[in-house]
């Protein structure tokens, strides 16, 4: 028989149970359907225009369509005769309603493909879901090593020349006027780029657990962008991970756990990216108006008066990616000191992000600002120019804020403090005591409006 495998979220073929599914089958027409109801930012679509290319140079029979998945599938499927289509499960809302929909008209056979486990078979003890995650990790742990990986099928039957496919290049995902990513080429997207990146990653996988707090120096594995666009399995990084580095690689593989344990929150809280996950900060006294809009726009360009706030945005806004660390300092800043909605973060990251996950983006925000299911109180305020001291982020400052390369630590991390800003460096937008007591009586507010 002739089946579909709709690609998605997994431009891969290396360990890919759709595919593998697909190919048992018979005869296979690969599709991938660029759908606007993804509304996938800037960054993100700068890279999966790399990424399809590279998944076309390993499978020139792809089809590529733009436009409804559900409505462009159901063309092919009657195209060439198929019944069936294969396809990797999502838990994005628009890809849960494409599913319900296609599933509706055709027999639509969805695969465990991009998770460490399936986020519906993680069950408390009451059969409920998870909202807090060190009892979800726990629980996953007791599932651990996940499946293994997947070797590629033979393709034999896979493709045809009587199917329609639009150009990539038509589709203009990539910026022209101007280019604004000209620093992302530092990046190879593609399944053979994803490895290289976990083959790069793992001789530094023990030293995980210290290095990742370290903005200037090149302890994280930088592949989130891959793992988002599945040009590598979950599984695949769990098991090389472990294989490394045994125990020593749990810290790491925390945070591969930390991804699905997000996808298990969207799966339950499809409006996670717009809605509280505590109703009491529905009443928050969030600042808007045009100074609050000017906060808003010098954080999102780097130019805050925090050394260690300002070189993570730029580095984002170059390289369409920010250290870990840094993502958590420049968050806190904007929702606490600014006292700007998590929500405009959100968006912001979201356009700017290689690695811009729906469930990991609204997860980590809500995380920051106290408003999602399982986070710190709003009262956890971070110091953004302690924390650089702390982490040691002099050199990460003096690449991404040249006009303090000439300065050196400690006197970097807050040049303010000793009378070394130079002029080209702006004053701070406010400063932290008085940011401090301000975020907290918004919370007293909300407290006593509740």
């Amino acid at each position: 028989m002739t089946s579909i495998l709709w690609f998605r979220q997994d431009l891969r073929l290396f360990d890919n149970p759709a595919l593998v599914a697909a190919c048992a089958d018979g005869a296979v027409i690969p599709v991938y359907v660029y759908d606007d109801a993804s509304n996938m930012g800037g960054a993100s679509q700068w890279w999966l225009h790399h990424s399809l290319s590279a998944l076309q140079q390993s499978l020139p029979s792809l089809i590529l369509r733009r436009g409804d998945s559900v409505s462009e599938l159901m063309q092919v499927a009657a195209q060439c005769g198929a019944t069936r289509i294969h396809a990797n499960r999502q838990y994005e809302p628009w890809w849960r309603e494409a599913d319900s929909a296609l599933g509706a008209e055709l027999d639509l056979v969805l695969h465990h493909g991009n998770q460490l486990a399936d986020p519906q078979a993680m069950l408390t003890g009451g059969g409920g879901r998870y909202k807090v995650f060190t009892p979800w990790w726990r629980n996953l742990l007791e599932k651990m090593p996940p499946r293994k990986p997947l070797a590629v099928p033979s393709l034999d039957q896979v493709g045809s020349d009587v199917i329609f496919s639009e150009v990539l290049a038509d589709w203009n995902l990539l910026p022209t006027r101007p280019d604004w990513a000209t620093g992302f080429h530092m990046w190879t997207p593609g399944e053979a780029g994803a490895h290289q990146a976990l083959r790069t990653f793992l001789p530094k996988i023990t030293a995980y657990h210290d290095a990742r707090n370290l903005p200037s120096e090149a302890g994280v594995s930088r592949l989130s962008p891959h793992l988002h666009f599945g040009e590598i399995s979950a599984a695949t990084v769990w098991h090389l991970g472990s294989k490394e580095a045994g125990a020593k690689a749990e810290t790491f593989l925390r945070e591969i756990g930390w991804r699905d344990y997000a996808t298990n929150l969207i799966d339950q809280f499809p409006a996670y990216p717009a809605e509280n996950g505590r109703a009491p900060y529905d009443e928050f006294p969030w600042r808007s108006g045009a100074e609050a809009d000017a906060d808003f726009s010098a954080w999102t360009k780097g130019k805050t008066g925090y050394p260690i706030v300002d070189a993570g945005m730029r580095e984002l806004w170059a390289t369409g990616f920010m250290h870990n660390r840094v993502r958590m300092i420049t968050a806190s800043f904007l929702i606490k000191h600014l006292l700007i909605d998590w929500r405009r973060g959100e968006r912001w990251f979201w356009d700017t992000l290689l690695d811009a996950d729906v469930a990991s983006n609204a997860s980590n925000w809500q995380w920051v600002a106290g408003t999602g299911v399982d986070a710190p109180m709003f009262s956890r305020i971070m110091a953004p120019l302690s924390q650089s001291e702390k982490f040691g982020a002099g050199d990460y400052i003096r690449k991404w804020v040249p006009e303090l390369s000439g300065v050196s630590d400690p006197y970097v991390h807050d040049p303010d403090e000793f009378g070394a800003r130079p002029a080209a460096y702006p004053a701070k937008r406010i400063g932290h005591r008085d940011a401090r007591e301000r975020a907290l009586e918004a919370m007293r507010q909300t407290r006593s409006a509740a």
